[in-house]
């Protein structure tokens, strides 16, 4: 079976920088054609520079897409450039600490709205449309399209400190899991990948904040090293290829083994 996305349209949240940022070259590189999604318009724009035109495989798009009309344009701009869509990568999130015995403390509901509804209204116009793809094309078997959601080890460890990141963690994982069975009589596949420690510009940023953490973070993974956000991308792309064809509602984690270990005080990262 083949790991190949050449030739298919992928929309890729969160791609101004870290993993989701990889995650849109791996699929650039890959042969596929890809809208790199973000708010921050500046980055994208840094990041892209001449790629862009009329006749290239990239394009980018800005906005908050938070916003209901701004996803439902998110849509339209690709199929203002690439007539279709196969792939959604829902790789947009955002990490805050909380304060659990506070009632004032909106960390909880910030990311809900940023990392679960936002995923979740964006796989429900996405899937509808690839619907309507293979409806139009006539299609009655095989894959109709892939959404592969980013989520984190978090959903399963219990550290104060990150209960409105764990709780939108675990809350993105059941939807995920909810979202396969929902859309699997239209062929369309739903998984996510739980990823523990990345080497993306947040973390390095707290790396040089913080001397003693990454011998924390390696001291607690078995593989004793952390990811290269290639790596989480290299995952991303056999969910969204027809190797993982028979794959739907799974979460994968690419953590070094370190859920198998990891004990409530490691570290936040």
């Amino acid at each position: 079976m083949s790991f190949s996305i050449a030739g298919k349209t992928a929309v890729v949240t969160g791609a101004a920088n870290g993993v989701g940022l990889a995650v849109a070259r791996h699929f650039q590189e890959r042969n596929a054609n890809v809208v790199f999604a973000d708010m921050d318009e500046k980055k994208l724009v840094q990041e892209l520079g001449e790629e862009l035109g009329d006749d290239s495989p990239v394009r980018y798009f800005a906005g908050d897409l938070r916003q209901k009309l701004t996803c439902t344009n998110l849509l339209s701009a690709t199929l203002d450039a690439f007539d279709r869509v196969d792939i959604l990568v829902n790789a947009s999130r955002q990490m805050l600490a909380a304060d659990p015995l506070d009632p004032d403390d909106t960390a909880v509901s910030t990311l809900l709205d940023q990392n679960l509804i936002t995923a979740l209204r964006l796989s429900q116009i996405f899937s509808r449309r690839m619907i309507a793809q293979a409806e139009n094309d006539g299609q009655t078997e095989g894959p109709v399209g892939s959404i592969i959601n980013l989520s984190s080890i978090a959903s399963r460890r219990t550290q104060p400190e990150l209960l409105a990141y764990s709780v939108s963690s675990a809350a993105v994982d059941q939807m995920t899991r909810s979202m396969a069975v929902a859309l699997a009589p239209e062929r369309i596949r739903v998984n996510a990948v739980a990823f523990g420690s990345v080497l993306s510009a947040s973390l390095q940023g707290a790396l040089k904040d913080n001397n003693g953490l990454r011998d924390d973070i390696i001291g607690h993974t078995p593989l004793a090293r952390i990811a290269r956000a290639q790596e989480v991308a290299e995952v991303v792309q056999f969910l969204a290829s027809d190797a993982s064809g028979f794959m739907t509602g799974q979460i994968l984690t690419v953590d070094g083994g370190r859920t198998l270990i990891d004990a409530v005080a490691g570290a936040a990262h």
